[in-house]
């Protein structure tokens, strides 16, 4: 039977589907809020339809009409992280198939959890304050009642006023702009999105920005601090989107969505990046990253097809979404690179998760592939188990159903069948075996309840091309062996011939081991400099393994990085690395405490559990 509900939404779409969302915003920034109104054309699919059900938190919501009549509406229970459902009853009766604009007139809290309100000095700029929204997995509630479900795809059109020395922008194609006629001081800003999407992708950006063309169908935007760093060398990778765009078409099939922008946020933003249709945004962790950006960008124009286009139908399907696009990533490193980049890029991900299942514990249940959400909240299980385990399970298939290029074309052939559309596990599964009809019987032999339904490490380890693996294997090998006496043997000549991908791996290899001697890391660091290296992914592995080696110097430099930056893959385990130094325990406490007010609020309230401090708010 297909799934009609959503264990982390209030809405039912069994009775009802959202087809497209009218914003009209009005973002306040003195008081940190978006004074708004939505209306929402609402499809029904049964008889007799007189109420519905949208999600909603923390909003304050004034005013409903459906189709122009005023409509009772009352607020449910809260919820501790779904928020609060709002009951809308119509004035009438409708019946299956016919349509109803139901307008809701309301404002979001200052403590919205999908929005982060900067102050100037929060900027690269100092001078102007910034706005941006991270709605996934089920924050969009928090600034749109909707029906907040990845189930439901719609189109939207929006219009934004802000103040007029300010930009705004949208996962949207842009669609003009002109004085706000209400407020002189202000302009609006109008965008239009044709193509349907989940409410989690949804999304909006106001600040000083500027942009610049890096391609035919490309712009980049940031504050003008960084469109100026991301000349020179950056460009070169920038540049290289509209080839990662025809090679991910030549893949996967045509790119729908118009626009490709790629927008860099201030640094408290909490992921590497975020695929909003039209407008990527990323970290600028990646700015010092060298190809660190290109992976990335890479990422999220794979999900223009796996996530955007064909998307998981509920979060317990997350894997469908990432696990997809990990794979189309690599697919594309393969043709830009070469084959053995892409088997050095699968062998990382195998000890990514390795590490997300220690950190989990091996029967937490949220390792599983398809975990069981009810009464969880997305964020809390956020992990590399989706992305890693997902794309091992695929190379597996890959593997018995005949290579690449043979596995590709199911991936290709499963996007046209689902575009436009949301999907289960079982879906899929059923596709995969309609695609290779003739080979049912290798596909039965798998253990499908291993894969999606048990907890840790998958039940196969697929084995990876170590070409480039294994000078970082030997070097970290040697690390480990050598005896103090013998640090003298080790010299810059040993970082040579190792690429930025491969002083990683090692980096993160040793990570997996058991604390170096402190001997052992101040020696490293004599030899190979590496706090003078600016790259995120290597500074972040390094300074974990001085401060693992309780190595007192880098307590500070790790706190450092830790707060000058917001993207919770450093953030979280930086603060945890520091808060498992028995004698910086405190300090890690109270640096995480001075700087919260600055965090995003999903980074500050899961590194509040990490540490063990009160969350202080409901989350």
């Amino acid at each position: 039977m297909a799934i009609s509900t959503d264990p982390c939404s209030f809405s039912s779409f069994s009775k009802c589907v959202t087809k497209h969302l009218n914003l009209t915003y009005h973002v306040d920034f003195d008081s940190h809020v978006i004074k708004a109104k939505v209306a929402l054309t609402v499809e029904v699919l049964v008889d007799n339809f007189t109420s519905l059900t949208l999600d909603t938190k923390d909003l304050k919501v004034s005013k409903v009409t459906a189709n122009g009549q005023a409509a009772k509406f009352t607020l449910g229970p809260k919820h501790s992280f779904m928020g609060t459902p709002l009951e809308i009853t119509l004035p009438f009766d409708l019946s299956r198939g016919q349509h109803v604009i139901v307008e809701v007139t309301y404002e979001t809290a200052p403590s919205a959890s999908a929005l982060q309100w900067l102050t100037p000095e929060q900027t690269a700029g100092k001078k102007h304050p910034y706005l941006f929204s991270q709605c996934q997995a089920t924050h969009c509630r928090s600034m749109v009642p909707c029906q907040d479900t990845p189930a439901m795809k719609h189109t939207y059109y929006a219009q934004v006023s802000v103040p007029k020395e300010l930009v705004a922008v949208m996962s949207a194609v842009r669609d003009g702009q002109e004085p706000d006629p209400q407020d002189s001081s202000r302009a609006i800003y109008r965008f239009r999105q044709p193509v349907p999407m989940p409410s989690y992708l949804i999304a909006i950006v106001v600040g000083a920005l500027e942009s610049r063309e890096i391609g035919p169908r490309s712009r980049v935007w940031s504050e003008k601090e960084y469109v100026g760093d991301l000349s020179m060398s950056h460009s070169f990778y920038i540049s290289r989107t509209e080839t990662m765009l025809k090679t991910a078409e030549d893949l996967a099939g045509p790119y729908v969505w118009g626009q490709y922008d790629i927008l860099v946020l201030p640094p408290s933003f909490p992921y590497g990046g975020m695929e909003n249709p039209c407008l990527t945004f990323a970290t600028p962790t990646l700015l010092a990253g060298d190809r660190s950006l290109s992976n990335v960008i890479a990422h999220e124009i794979s999900h223009s097809w796996t996530g955007n286009l064909v998307t998981n139908k509920t979060w317990e399907h997350f894997w469908l979404n990432e696990g997809h696009t990990v794979y189309l990533e690599r697919m594309i490193g393969r043709s830009m690179e070469s084959e053995q980049f892409r088997q050095f890029k699968a062998m990382g991900g195998w000890k990514d998760l390795q590490e997300s299942v220690n950190t989990f514990g091996a029967n937490n249940p949220l390792t599983n592939l398809v975990p069981n959400m009810n009464e969880v909240d997305p964020d809390d299980a956020f992990s590399s188990v989706p992305y890693e385990k997902g794309f091992a399970l695929l190379y597996h298939l890959e593997e018995l159903m005949g290579g690449p290029e043979v596995f590709m074309g199911f991936v290709k052939s499963y996007i046209q069948m689902f575009a436009y559309s949301s999907v289960t596990t079982e879906e899929w599964k059923k596709y995969l075996f309609t695609y290779f009809k003739n080979k049912v019987d290798i596909l039965n032999k798998v253990d499908w309840n291993a894969w999606m339904h048990t907890p840790g490490m998958p039940p196969v380890k697929p084995q990876y091309d170590t070409t480039m693996a294994d000078a970082c294997i030997a070097l970290c090998k040697r690390w480990v062996k050598t005896k103090e006496g013998d640090l003298g043997n080790f010299s810059e000549v040993d970082m040579k011939t190792l690429s930025t991908h491969q002083l990683i791996e090692f980096l993160s290899l040793l990570l997996q081991e058991d604390p170096l001697p402190l001997s052992h890391v101040k020696r490293m660091q004599e030899v190979y400099r590496l706090n003078a290296l600016n790259n995120a992914e290597i500074r972040f592995r390094w300074l974990r393994l001085c401060v693992k080696s309780k190595w007192e110097d880098a307590v500070p430099m790790a706190l450092k990085m830790a707060t000058e930056q917001g993207r919770m893959k450093f953030t979280r385990p930086l603060f945890k690395e520091v808060y498992n130094f028995d004698k910086y325990r405190e300090e890690a406490v109270r640096v995480f405490i001075a700087h919260r007010a600055a965090m995003h609020p999903v980074t500050s309230n899961l590194v509040a559990k990490d540490l063990k401090v009160d969350t202080g708010k409901s989350t």
